[in-house]
């Protein structure tokens, strides 16, 4: 008769006792209780436990320990946080691919939340031991507006300037806790976002400085001077842990995990070099440092983040749900095959050695994972900031160089009646400016040129030389017109 499982912190009282009886399953090879704290990182959700806590696991596990270990920090998810409390902070990622394999995670030491926790949030973010502070808080947890600086009008920017002892904002936090060690002369942490945010570094660095700026000049200076913000590409596809993949566990390690996650084989994370920048080793676990982060930015946010984006509002308008049932439909993946090939990469300076069609192969080969469940709906979410970036920049470039936008303009245009049928399903839309978005889409007669001029005139969602800009609004109203009547009574259930 087979063991009960046992729970997963009940085999790791010390690394040593570990027994690793299977090649697809790695544990922590040093001695966690040796690892000191030296990141904090904002933002405690699946992809950060994939892929950052990942990456320094690897670099644990290869140096033996050290200083590196991770402060978790989640801003609302209680139930989390109890969950990984309970089993010592540890969990197991799950890689799923034709093999599966399997790693037990203990890069985190400590799992906080901001609602809760606050003040200790500070504490940990002030101390000197503290190095890094890194961010996971999707696009909008940056509170920028459409012109890419911080939005002052924002409330939990509001809340925070009235109240910087007790932020709430990813912003408030690193300002507070950089206005405690300047305070105490303590030199500062270097931070590091790992969001699809384009420059996120520089965006990040420009919400921060303005904001410490109505705090004190000085120590918006400090900043300036003395802190670095690396730009970074990441990527690795995770989508929301299924049952299945807690069952798999269990069976393959024995083990009842509360708190895994599971993502795909395929992993990058690629970071602006910065001389003199106190961090991990990251690029002996293969890390990519590099001057040159915006060509790898632009060819994954364009092509995989595009793709993506394609995807979802053509798929769930389609009746599928995820991306993998979207991929298979060969109508869909031939529309994204034209997409990519005539309208995005023409747009992009590919890095040293990439080779973009082979690049943009691999990623839909990476869609076509069908243990991957990743969720239409989830993608869809924050069309008002993804879009901009994914299907707009792009079709910038194609009108200053007079090249075909047709494809992209479907893009948008299958975004449009994704909210206009979410409008008249009732189905809520998980966007900042779900508002406008629905308020625009209901006051819709039916007549294309009319809907999507009024559409695209919701004040911010476009850029200048978009706005009004023929050669953009004529083939869009053109696509919307093609997308409402394919789609009329579209199925998806979002």
């Amino acid at each position: 008769m087979q063991d009960s499982p046992r729970q997963l912190n009940q085999i790791f009282l010390q690394s040593e006792d570990c027994v690793n009886n299977s090649t697809d399953v790695i544990y922590p090879s040093y001695k966690r209780d040796e690892v000191n704290i030296g990141i904090v990182h904002l933002g405690l959700g699946a992809f950060h436990r994939s892929h950052q806590a990942m990456y320094t696991e690897q670099l644990l596990n290869l140096q033996g320990g050290g200083d590196w270990g991770i402060c978790a920090v989640s801003f609302r998810n209680q139930a989390l946080q109890a969950q990984l409390n309970k089993q010592d902070c540890l969990y197991t990622t799950a890689i799923l691919d034709v093999e599966d394999s399997f790693q037990v995670v203990g890069a985190i030491k400590e799992v906080l939340v901001v609602k809760t926790q606050a003040s200790l949030v500070l504490e940990r973010m002030a101390a000197e031991t503290t190095k890094i502070v890194s961010l996971t808080v999707t696009e909008k947890g940056y509170c920028l507006n459409a012109q890419g600086v911080l939005d002052e009008t924002l409330p939990e920017i509001i809340n925070d300037l009235a109240s910087i002892e007790q932020p709430g904002s990813a912003i408030g936090l690193i300002v507070a806790a950089l206005n405690l060690r300047f305070k105490k002369g303590i030199k500062p942490f270097h931070v590091i976002a790992c969001d699809n945010l384009p420059e996120n570094g520089r965006k990040l660095k420009s919400a921060v400085i303005q904001f410490a700026s109505k705090i004190s000049e000085n120590l918006a200076q400090w900043i300036d001077k003395e802190i670095h913000f690396p730009n970074t590409m990441v990527d690795s596809i995770t989508p929301k842990t299924e049952q299945d993949t807690v069952d798999l566990i269990k069976n393959k390690l024995g083990l009842i995990d509360e708190a895994p996650v599971q993502r795909e084989m395929f992993a990058q994370w690629v970071i602006e070099a910065c001389p003199n920048m106190e961090r991990p080793e990251w690029e002996k676990v293969g890390v990519i440092f590099t001057p040159d982060v915006e060509s790898f930015e632009n060819a994954k946010l364009r092509i995989l983040n595009g793709l993506h984006s394609a995807l979802a509002y053509i798929g769930l308008l389609s009746g599928y749900d995820t991306v993998y049932q979207a991929i298979s439909d060969e109508k869909i993946k031939s529309f994204l095959v034209a997409l990519v090939d005539n309208e995005i990469i023409p747009t992009i300076d590919a890095p040293t050695g990439l080779n973009l069609q082979d690049y943009s192969r691999a990623i839909l080969a990476r869609f076509e994972n069908p243990k991957i469940k990743h969720l239409l709906s989830q993608i869809a979410c924050d069309g008002s900031i993804k879009i901009p970036v994914r299907t707009l920049a792009p079709i910038q470039n194609n009108i200053g160089a007079d090249r075909s936008i047709q494809s992209l303009s479907m893009v948008v245009a299958a975004w449009i009646h994704f909210i206009r049928v979410s409008y008249v399903k009732k189905q809520a839309v998980h966007d900042p400016r779900a508002t406008e978005l629905l308020t625009a889409v209901s006051q819709f007669q039916g007549n294309s040129n009319e809907d999507v001029s009024n559409f695209l005139e919701i004040d911010g969602l476009l850029p200048d030389s978009l706005k009004n800009n023929v050669s953009f609004i004529t083939p869009i109203q053109k696509a919307y017109a093609e997308i409402a009547s394919t789609f009329k009574e579209s199925p998806f259930n979002a």
